[in-house]
This record gives structure tokens, sequence and C-alpha cells, in this order.
């Protein structure tokens, strides 16, 4: 048992927390690391001390310990010191910092089999479709576990076998200085079998590329960039493995022709003569699920107002409300007038005593963004 304190070796405060002293001590670990100081017996002799000294500050009951009545109290609850076996969180603490698992208190393991990738893909629909909901058919090619091997990576009619250098563990041991590190095996990568005779059909590899027809469905109110996942359909992982890769389905919805689309709501312009505009019209306007809504415009109106038809957007995906239309009125100017048409504005002019050879007082004013609105 070293005769320092524990906080000092760790650098690390008596009031510091648990996360704090994990800190330090990987900051410490990776310092004195044999593997960065090899053959310097001090730095050797450091790492240990690091090593006790997290054992203790590490674990709350001991670090109670340790702060009421010292060495003397762990000595009496049997702690001897420095042991291997404080190693057994080694990995979780320092990763695979220096490219090798550390093996204190546990068996060497083959690397497991590695889980299917995932794909991606998009899917173009119209404004319709993602307000109505749609099941498209799409078409992915994707790894799928070799048919003539299974997955094995072996020809048919043979077996991988055991491999000689690990014996198929997947890992080699060897030990350095106080403590042992199990390598990977260079032999076979860490998977423990050695394929003598690789199939044929997928040349070793245990799977290949087949094109698979999916349905996938699209619900109501999806709009443009939503991502749908589809669990288990991506690529098949290696034989034995974490099980398929997902797919990931991004939604691209087409320009419409006529509405526009924010959030759930959808907005479209009207175009009307100055006339019908002044005398008011009743207008039939289309809606997305089909067929129109009657719009009154009432007598009067103005370029820029705007009308909204309730519940003719399009439905929340979430919150399973449906928006509204906006309908903002666009009052075109006619711009080839005839000679008749051109007297009759004249009196038109005269009767609302309106003068054409100059403007009218306040004609002129600062402009503003707001429009007029006529929601009921």
């Amino acid at each position: 048992m070293s005769d320092q304190d524990y906080y000092e070796i760790l650098g690390a405060s008596r009031t510091a927390s648990a996360e704090e002293i994990k800190k330090c001590y990987r900051q410490m670990a990776l310092r004195y690391h044999p593997d960065r100081n090899p053959g310097d017996k001090t730095c050797e002799e450091r790492f240990k001390s690091a090593a006790e000294a997290y054992s203790i500050l590490g674990d709350p009951q001991k670090r109670e310990t340790y702060d009421r009545f010292g060495k003397d109290g762990l000595r009496g609850s049997g702690f001897e010191g420095f042991s291997g076996s404080i190693f057994e969180d080694f990995e979780d603490i320092l990763g695979n910092f220096f490219g090798f698992n550390f093996g204190f208190g546990g068996g060497a393991r083959r690397a497991r089999p590695a889980r299917g990738r995932d794909l991606g893909l998009e899917v173009e629909i119209t404004l319709e479709e993602a307000a109505a909901g749609v099941e498209k058919e799409i078409a992915i090619q994707r790894a799928e576990l070799c048919p003539s091997c299974g997955g094995s990576k072996a020809r048919a009619g043979t077996r991988p076998s055991v491999c000689p250098s690990c014996g198929g563990r997947g890992q080699v041991r060897r030990t350095q200085g106080f403590f042992s590190v199990a390598t990977t095996c260079s032999h076979c990568r860490g998977s423990g079998e050695i394929i003598s005779s690789p199939c044929e059909d997928c040349r070793g590899t245990g799977r290949k590329a087949q094109k698979r027809t999916l349905k996938v469905r699209i619900p109501a109110g999806a709009g443009d960039g939503v991502r749908l996942r589809l669990t288990g359909e991506g690529e098949a992982g290696e034989a034995g493995g974490a099980g398929r890769g997902d797919l990931y389905v991004d939604i691209r919805v087409k320009a419409h022709d006529i509405f526009e689309r924010e959030n759930n709501n959808l907005a479209c312009s009207l175009s009307l003569s100055f006339v019908q505009a002044s005398l008011g019209i009743t207008a039939e306007i289309p809606v997305l699920s089909g067929g129109t809504e009657k719009l009154k415009i009432p007598a009067g109106t103005q370029s820029g107002e705007v009308f909204r038809l309730k519940g003719c957007g399009v439905k929340d995906l979430q919150r399973h409300r449906t928006g509204d239309l906006f309908v903002t009125v666009d009052v075109r100017t006619p711009g080839d007038l005839k000679k008749e048409e051109k007297e009759l504005l004249r009196k038109f002019a005269e009767l609302r005593r309106e003068n054409l050879d100059r403007l009218d007082a306040g004609a002129v004013r600062r402009k503003t963004s707001s429009r007029r609105t006529n929601f009921s």
C-alpha cells in the first residue's frame, strides 16, 4: 500500500465528484502507461500508484472509509494495496486508446459479428399524397446473406476451421510488465476462424448484393424533409451477428401548381379584375382534397387582402388537426384598353370626381407590409 495521500496521487481535491476522480485517474493512467514509457520503472510505479488510488477513491464505500479513518481504516477492512483485480473496469475508463483490449480478470473474446449497414434513400411525392398519406413501393439494392453459403463465407461442403494462432478466441494474450493485454489476432482478424475454401458465389464475404422491393407507408401530413425509419430493412449483418441495419426514407414533396405549403397551412392567389373586386363576387376555390369551396369576395376588396378557408389545409403529423387555406386577392389592371373602354373609364372618373391630371393629396405615403385580412 502506498504511503502517499490518494488525492495527491491523482491530483484531485477532497471534494471532487466521482466523475472528476475518474477523469483525473484517466489522465494519470494515460500519462504513465507502460506502453507510452517502455522500460521506465518510475512511470510504471506511478501507474500502479494511480491505479491503487482510483481503486479506493472510485469506490464510494472505500472512499468514505478512507476519508474518515485514512489508510488505517482500509487495512482494518482487509485492503492490502495494489492488485490486478482493480483493473476490471480499465477498458471502460481508458477505452481502446492504445489500440488493444485490456485483459484483467476476464477471458479474451473474439470479435463480435458486425451489424448490417444502415441504408438511406429519397422518395418524391405530390402535395396531395403528403396531405392524404400514401403507400409507395420502393426498390433498393442491399447486401443479403449469401444464398450459397448462408453467410458462413465457406464453399458448400466445407466448414471454417479454428484459427491456429488464437485457438478460436479471436485475440492473442501477451504479458507486459505487471499486467497482460489481449490484442486482436492478426491471422483471423478477430473472427477466430480461418476460411480455407472461400465461397465462390460471394467470394468469401458471406454477403451478396440483391435487389429488393419494399412498401413504405407515408403518413398523412408528412412534409418535405421528414425522415421515416424502417427498422431491420437495411443490409444483412454477418451470420450470427447483431441483426440487420435500418432503412431511412427521406420525403421530398414536389412543388404544386397552385398551392404553397407553410407548416400545416396552404396558400394560393386569386386573380380578380378591378370590376370584380369593386362589385364583389363569389369565387369557386379549388381545394387540395378535391372539388371546390365557395369564397365570397365582398365589394370593394383591395389587392393584397387575404381570406381564409378553415380546415382546407394539411393534417398535422403529430397533433391530428388540419390547417387552413389562405387566399390572397390579386387585382388585375387591364393594359390593353380599347377606345370605348377608355371613354367609359374617363366618365367613371368624372362620376367619382377623380382628377386624372394630378394625384390627390396624401396619395404618396410610407409603405406598409401589413395586409388586410378577412378571417371569419
